[in-house]
């Protein structure tokens, strides 16, 4: 692999379609311009497990680290990220490319999420070897919506940092997930092979916001879920169950303007198939990140007021 630096494009966008409103539980900044600055690595990899004789097939995207800088007040938040080539993940990834585009939405106690990530490099890992596959592809779109039961939980403080959990409080969050996923690997030699699926579970959830001493912060909740996979390979089609398990954990400080700390949050879709394989479809994050939150403009304030009473969200 050469050592070519690699640009990663990553836009995020958070909009926040409900009333901001402080309890003893917690703090909104409806009037701040937060600045996060942050060191991200993200991937979607595939192991490929035979029930029979146990043996793995693991497809692992080359490891990509990028800086990323999000700008955040009241419906949006944007976030660019670039993978310089002075950091040591990056050095021998080549023509290797990841795009990502994330959407997070709040309806009132309704959360909504849209991901989207394509990628190009691999490696394929066995027991007894190790090659790279620069031509593999996969494209993944789909998303989560879950419902908050606890309004006093604060998701936002954990994934935004536009929020401040000021105790201790958990919450009931069940959710339901849907994703496609298409599978490609252009070669001459192999031909060229093609599978697209289509996954869906529903299930509950459970997390807990930690604080201590009023600025700092740990964060630990998990999501497990049922439903099915249906798949078409070559044009074979095939219809299995599925299982799903989230994890997610944070911790960090807060406070009225300068906060910081680690986000960890893992994704397992496992399924299994008509050849009596188990397809584990994974997404791995991790984030360091840094901010500090000010005063926003007048003129912004007023134009964000002035939207929120047009869409009667006051």
């Amino acid at each position: 692999m050469g050592l070519k630096a690699i640009l990663i494009f990553s836009m995020l966008c958070s909009t926040c379609i409900c009333s901001a409103q402080n309890s003893l539980y917690k703090e909104a900044f409806p009037d701040k311009v937060t600045v996060r600055l942050s060191l991200q690595t993200t991937s979607n990899s595939f192991t490929l497990r035979d029930k029979i004789t146990r043996n793995k097939t693991e497809f692992i995207p080359n490891d990509k680290s990028y800086l990323g800088l999000s700008v955040l007040f009241r419906f949006l938040e944007v976030d660019f990220g670039y993978a310089p080539n002075f950091l040591a993940e990056n050095k021998d990834n080549g023509d290797s490319k990841l795009i990502t585009f994330n959407v997070r939405t709040f309806f009132g106690q309704y959360m909504q999420t849209l991901d989207i990530y394509k990628q190009k490099g691999f490696f394929v890992r066995t027991a007894d070897l190790t090659l790279p596959i620069d031509d593999l592809k996969t494209f993944k779109i789909g998303g989560t919506s879950s419902y908050i039961f606890n309004p006093d939980f604060s998701f936002r403080a954990i994934g935004f940092q536009n929020e401040w959990q000021k105790q201790s409080v958990g919450s009931f969050i069940p959710s339901i997930s849907y994703y496609y996923t298409k599978f490609k690997l252009e070669d001459p030699i192999l031909d060229n092979q093609l599978e697209k699926s289509l996954k869906v579970a529903i299930g509950p959830g459970y997390y807990y916001n930690w604080v201590f001493e009023e600025n700092y912060l740990v964060s630990a909740g998990a999501t497990s879920g049922l439903g099915f996979n249906y798949s078409s390979t070559d044009g074979k089609k095939s219809f299995n169950g599925l299982a799903q398990l989230i994890f997610r954990m944070t911790g960090g400080y807060n406070s009225e303007n300068f906060f910081s700390g680690v986000n960890i949050n893992t994704q397992l879709l496992s399924h299994t198939s008509d050849e009596n394989f188990i397809l584990d479809d994974s997404i791995s994050f991790l984030e360091f990140y840094v901010g500090y939150r000010f005063d926003a403009p007048k003129k912004w304030i007023a134009k964000a007021d002035e939207i929120s009473r047009k869409l009667g969200i006051e």
